[in-house]
């Protein structure tokens, strides 16, 4: 019971911190494009105190382009794109395949995987981890997990995920490929 109400206080803490965080005027000029709502809410509208709670897709300093190509066949493999990590278990793919992973820069954390549509056998699923380590303090406090989303970023569905808080990384089981990012 205690660590519910204190874990409600949390959330509501953060949540008023944002809110008067990114109400206030400086004073020193009108309000620049990074302190708009469209972008305290990210390119969505999602962001941290979106359309509900658990609903949206954290909004965060934009990291810089990366891509990674890697050929990965039946023994697995490994690929790093950015500060973002794609497993593939042994047994998953049964040829060889160009794995393409490519993390977009924008206020979204997000990595499109291609070839698109690539599924894994049964009981096989890749691993998806995404950081959110350049993410607001009060964003990193809410629950995260991966959402499958379009390529303009349309969440489709929920992966099962684990959050990492201590890390500052969620990790997701995939089944094939698509674009992917860090929702709360």
């Amino acid at each position: 019971m205690k660590r519910t109400q204190f874990l409600a206080g949390l959330l509501l803490f953060s949540a008023l911190s944002v809110v008067s965080c990114s109400s206030g005027d400086d004073g020193l000029s009108g309000p620049s494009s990074e302190q708009t709502p469209a972008a305290l809410l990210g390119s969505t509208g999602g962001g941290i105190l979106g359309t509900g709670i658990g609903s949206g897709l954290l909004a965060c300093t934009p990291l810089p382009y990366a891509v990674t190509e890697q050929t990965v066949g039946p023994a697995g493999g490994t690929l790093l794109v950015g500060p973002h990590k794609l497993t593939i278990p042994a047994g998953a793919l049964s040829t060889p395949a160009l794995i393409t992973a490519e993390a977009p820069v924008g206020t979204v954390n997000s990595v499109r995987l291609s070839p698109d549509g690539l599924t894994f056998a049964a009981g096989k699923p890749a691993t998806l981890t995404l950081s959110y380590a350049n993410c607001p303090l009060t964003a990193q406090l809410l629950p995260k997990r991966i959402a499958y989303t379009t390529d303009l970023l349309a969440i489709l569905s929920y992966l099962v995920s684990v959050d990492d808080l201590i890390a500052k990384q969620v990790t997701g089981t995939l089944v094939h490929f698509s674009r992917y990012a860090v929702a709360w």
